[in-house]
């Protein structure tokens, strides 16, 4: 199949594929006609990859989820990567629940305390 065809089976843009071989987490295909041929085998690790990155593993992760098969490794060594990323996952929440907490309380400080006045005198203005 050509690399539109595959764009569009998958999810993944023309460009993102192009990236993903240049990286070397896609492998370069064969050319007929100047044109990129893919095959199935193609489109399930591509789609792999963009199910991986969906649940944003970043680039260095998933190229090490793809060694671990093609290695044919341990389960185990999968889920120690996918539980390392969970963790960073729940510290990033964790993070923006903190950051959603404070925005909040400006804004509710700023509808209790505003007047139409000055926006020198704006709560949410005088924290940053």
């Amino acid at each position: 199949m050509r690399i539109g065809v595959l764009a569009e089976r998958t999810g993944v843009s023309v460009a993102t594929i192009r990236y993903y071989e240049e990286i070397g987490l896609l492998r370069q295909v064969a050319r007929r006609g100047g044109q990129r041929v893919y095959d199935h085998a193609d489109a399930h690790w591509l789609a792999f990859i963009r199910r991986c990155r969906d649940f944003d593993f970043s680039i260095d992760e998933i190229r090490s989820l793809l060694s671990l098969m093609q290695a044919n490794r341990s389960c185990s060594e999968a889920r120690e990567l996918a539980e390392g990323h969970l963790v960073a996952l729940r510290r990033k929440l964790a993070e923006l629940q903190a950051l959603e907490q404070s925005i909040a309380s400006l804004v509710t400080a700023c509808a209790s305390t505003c007047d139409g006045g000055a926006a020198a005198d704006c709560v949410i203005l005088q924290a940053g």
